[in-house]
């Protein structure tokens, strides 16, 4: 992701952005889980909007080297839930669409600091144009994340997503594949297809359509 040629002040935006798409997606599932019954994620302090307790060292190198990552999970007991399949779903899809919404938001704000960049005054426009770079960046963080994290492997939440959706019986049948999860995550992460990792075939296309949308002429 950071190629040759990267300039410092992309580098801490691109950096700041993770942060600020990892900490938002690990938070909501904190608060999903909270408002849904399980005080878990409070307890083990997952209910806050501090970096420090959300990263995770592999999933945030992963990030910045290949675009793909993801936070330090945040664990919950369904035995808290009142419908844990049901509720279990609600809780995981609550990172990607956090993640989704405010790529949405930034990419609105971007587009604004845009058309109001011409400024008369220098130093404003100048400052305009850093808020624009920072905000770009956000939503693609954002979008990166929210997409793979969509993925339905565990330990990703599109796992737990699907198995909320399924039949009761079906949804058994999927459990049994979360003993494999890491296994198949392994093998779509390892670039073996020409030196492309085979999920980067699968996301990136969607990725990118979101990226047209979100920030026209910039991607």
């Amino acid at each position: 992701m950071f190629g040759a040629g990267i300039n410092p002040l992309e580098l801490i935006f691109s950096l700041v952005a993770l942060i600020v798409a990892i900490t938002i997606h690990e938070f909501s599932h904190a608060f999903a889980a909270e408002h849904l019954g399980d005080p878990t994620p409070r307890l083990q302090g997952r209910l806050t909007l501090n970096p420090l307790a959300h990263l995770d060292p592999l999933g945030t190198i992963l990030l910045i080297l290949v675009r793909f990552g993801w936070g330090k999970p945040v664990v919950f007991d369904p035995y808290n839930l009142r419908n844990p399949r049901r509720d279990s779903a609600i809780i995981s899809i609550a990172g990607p669409i956090s993640n989704f919404l405010l790529a949405i938001v930034c990419a609105i704000l971007a587009q604004l600091m845009l058309r109001i960049g011409a400024a008369p005054n220098q130093t404003v426009s100048v400052i305009l144009g850093l808020l624009y770079g920072l905000l770009t960046q956000i939503v693609v963080m954002c979008i990166v994340l929210g997409v793979f994290n969509l993925v339905p492997i565990h330990p990703l939440d599109g796992f737990k997503i699907v198995e909320g959706i399924l039949p009761e019986d079906q949804a058994k049948e999927w459990h049994q594949l979360e003993r494999y999860g890491i296994i198949f995550l392994i093998f779509l992460l390892f670039p073996i297809f020409g030196g492309v990792a085979p999920i980067s075939r699968i996301i990136e296309p969607i990725i990118d359509f979101c990226l047209k949308i979100l920030l026209p002429g910039s991607m």
